[in-house]
């Protein structure tokens, strides 16, 4: 744990937008576990069912207020959710992967402009961390050497996702990392403009797995891992995988900690903070399902699997990991371990 005095004192509330995610339910599981209180946003009440249950039994003596926002895209839609808090994760974003830009891309750049036009009405907000996406800086680019920096963005998506109809098969995922380009880029141009009293970072994940909390909890990338593990003789899902373009993993709760890191450390501000823990594909999976179930007859290596050989820079990104106890990012092996493991039942 950093030895540093946190910026937000324990007790403190943060606000986590789409807090039954993959990945905002273990920013709150970590906040939780630290003292600090969190109000989650979710667009039905019964997506925060499954996770007042966990936490309670997790957390007990934890404060957790879960707010339904049906349509971040509404006018002052978080400002209920906003009050009294001293820090925000925006994780919430459009993932209905349209392949219509002008379905997706208002509709987040409208969430992140509520939610940051709140977050600057409330004095009381010191920290505020993008939940952006490696996509913000590059879609996968196989079998070819280039740099990932802080000053890396994804405009090609951009002009690609813009592009006039029809929207051909594969333009969703332009569209996507499109909305997240420019939704990050719009929340760094809300701050230079606006100067709010919130400090800005942002955490870039790529692709990410690792533990389950609940059951219904939606999993994400981390979900497609668990189906290849389950369904080893399921050629569809195998095939999925296999059609995945390479590009880096990370752990879901190295995810949680870089957020924590924005929130916390005095010395993180104005950070692009990015979550590439190793480059792996399908067969690098497979190498691992080997080892966690080498009971089981997995399908053969993919031949034509391509590797993700760009060179990323996450030096501030592991230092943030040691501050808070750990050596460096979790592996590939341990990622996919404890992604296979059944959630406990609460």
């Amino acid at each position: 744990m950093s030895a540093k005095q946190p910026v937000l004192p324990k007790g403190a509330i943060v606000l986590i937008t789409g807090v039954n995610g993959y990945i905002g339910s273990h920013i709150a599981d970590q906040l939780l576990a630290r003292g600090y209180g969190v109000h989650g946003t979710v667009r039905s009440a019964e997506k925060g069912d499954w996770m007042k249950q966990a936490f309670s039994s997790r957390h007990p003596d934890a404060l957790f207020k879960v707010f339904v926002v049906p349509d971040m895209a509404t006018p002052g839609a978080f400002d209920e959710a906003m009050a009294g808090v001293a820090g925000v994760c925006h994780v919430a974003s459009d993932l209905s992967f349209s392949k219509d830009p002008n379905v997706v891309i208002p509709n987040v750049l409208a969430g992140l402009g509520h939610v940051l036009d709140s977050a600057a009405q409330h004095s009381s907000v010191k920290r505020f961390v993008y939940t952006s996406s490696s996509t913000a800086a590059t879609l996968p680019i196989h079998d070819k050497v280039f740099s990932i920096d802080a000053s890396t963005w994804n405009e090609a998506s951009i002009k690609a996702a813009w592009q006039p109809p029809p929207y051909e098969d594969g333009r969703e995922w332009e569209v996507y990392a499109s909305s997240k380009t420019e939704a990050e880029k719009a929340a760094w141009k809300f701050v230079d403009e606006r100067k709010p009293g919130f400090v800005l970072n942002a955490v870039l994940p790529n692709f990410t797995m690792g533990p389950i909390l609940h059951l219904k909890q939606p999993a994400s990338t981390g979900g497609w891992i668990r189906d290849v593990y389950k369904n080893p003789h399921d050629e569809t899902i195998q095939q999925r995988q296999r059609n995945f373009p390479p590009q880096y993993h990370v752990d879901v709760v190295d995810i949680a900690l870089l957020h924590i890191a924005g929130l916390l450390e005095e010395d993180v501000q104005g950070e692009r903070l990015f979550g590439f823990a190793e480059s792996f594909n399908y067969n690098t999976v497979l190498a691992a399902l080997r080892k966690i179930a080498p009971e089981t007859k997995w399908p053969a290596d993919d031949p034509k699997q391509k590797r993700d050989l760009s060179q990323v820079d996450t030096k501030r990104a592991e230092e943030m990991l040691r501050r808070y106890g750990k050596d460096g990012w979790t592996s590939l092996e341990d990622s996919v371990r404890a992604v296979t493991q059944d959630p406990p039942v609460y």
